[in-house]
């Protein structure tokens, strides 16, 4: 059974940085894409950036280009975001999730192209 845990968001100031895990569990988890998701209070869930399971392509949502990074680590099954040059608006609750296939297409920004969510972890920039 795979399964996946966010952990890292905390409260930060505009501008700062954080960078968020997610820890993968199961079999073969390191043979799919993974994804960045995030929800704030009163809007729809958001895809925030993509990783093919080399590591070697990713793709970003155009408000976070630029400020955010994901790489992965498949020794460790972890795949991180990290987040520079955070805004208010980046204020939400960050969930990873696992693709059905390895890499990033067109479709990367649709849920249902990811079977496996983990809980998510809140991330809060005040300005």
């Amino acid at each position: 059974q795979i399964q996946v845990a966010e952990s890292g968001g905390e409260l930060v100031q505009a501008g700062g940085s954080l960078r968020l895990s997610c820890t993968a569990s199961g079999p073969n988890v390191d043979v799919y894409g993974m994804g960045w998701f995030r929800q704030a209070p009163g809007k729809g869930r958001e895809a925030v950036s993509c990783i093919t399971w080399s590591g070697v392509k990713s793709t970003y949502a155009a408000s976070t280009e630029g400020r955010f990074t994901i790489s992965r680590d498949n020794a460790k099954k972890i795949v991180y975001l990290q987040m520079d040059n955070l805004k208010p608006e980046d204020s939400a609750i960050y969930y990873c999730a696992i693709r059905s296939v390895g890499y990033c297409s067109i479709s990367w920004q649709l849920e249902y192209n990811y079977p496996n969510w983990g809980e998510g972890t809140q991330v809060t920039v005040s300005s």
